[in-house]
């Protein structure tokens, strides 16, 4: 990130779904990171977990993987217990809904809490859970590293001179640059409230070690488990 102010504060969530704090953010507007492994944190019923409203308990339901449905669990269980926290109430009673899209006015938008307060953002892949709060837009995204195969069919939607960068480097980088690429675009789109369909060619987010600048927001790489990568988005105030 440009502003070392911003840089996220990651806390890795210790083995056990609990009520964990939110700690608001700092007056330097730097985000607040969770991250949890969804096999420390699973949480075993023949049933929707306790804690989740209708809607997340049917998106559980359709899910036919166990491991799928695990790591549905957990990231929307403990969204819900650091919100709770944050924001003095139970957990079942945080009130999600969705912001109008900023592309089409529609109302599948960035989520958000009913009332405001705290802006958040979530991501899983494989293992993780990536969870992202501060008090204005947040966006964050984490993946694992694709195969080659994978990567190569994707990266032809990047950006033209992302896809001249991962062209541009031996075959056995090429995985782990796309990711790097993909996740800062993810982070970016949930950011903005725009998703995917905000377009992956339109914005240069890089391939390498170091984001770019992007007018108005900060981003940054974030550091999770080997063969995982993942990226924030944090609006400028």
């Amino acid at each position: 990130m440009p502003d070392p102010g911003v840089r996220p504060e990651l806390t890795v969530v210790p083995a056990g779904i609990g009520s964990w704090d939110l700690a608001p953010p700092d007056s330097a507007r730097r985000p607040r990171l969770y991250l949890l492994r969804v096999s420390e944190h699973r949480v075993v019923t023949e049933g929707p977990p306790e804690g989740l409203d209708e809607q997340e308990r049917g998106r559980w339901s359709a899910y036919v993987r166990q491991e799928d449905r695990d790591r549905y669990a957990v990231a929307h269980l403990a969204l819900r217990g650091l919100l709770g926290s944050g924001l003095g109430v139970p957990p079942a009673d945080v009130d999600l809904t969705r912001e109008d899209c900023p592309m089409c006015g529609g109302p599948h938008g960035r989520p958000a809490v009913r009332g405001g307060g705290v802006h958040f953002s979530l991501s899983h892949s494989g293992d993780l859970v990536l969870l992202g709060f501060a008090p204005v837009p947040v966006g964050v995204d984490v993946e694992t590293v694709p195969t080659a195969a994978v990567a190569r069919e994707v990266a032809s939607s990047l950006h033209r001179r992302e896809r001249e960068e991962i062209a541009g480097l031996p075959a056995p980088e090429r995985p782990a640059a796309f990711a790097r690429c993909w996740v800062r675009k993810e982070a970016y789109l949930k950011g903005t409230g725009e998703g995917l369909a905000g377009g992956l060619e339109s914005t240069y987010l890089g391939t390498g070690a170091v984001p770019p600048s992007l007018p108005g927001w900060n981003l940054a790489d974030v550091d999770t488990d080997p063969g995982y990568l993942a990226a924030v988005a944090v609006a400028v105030p």
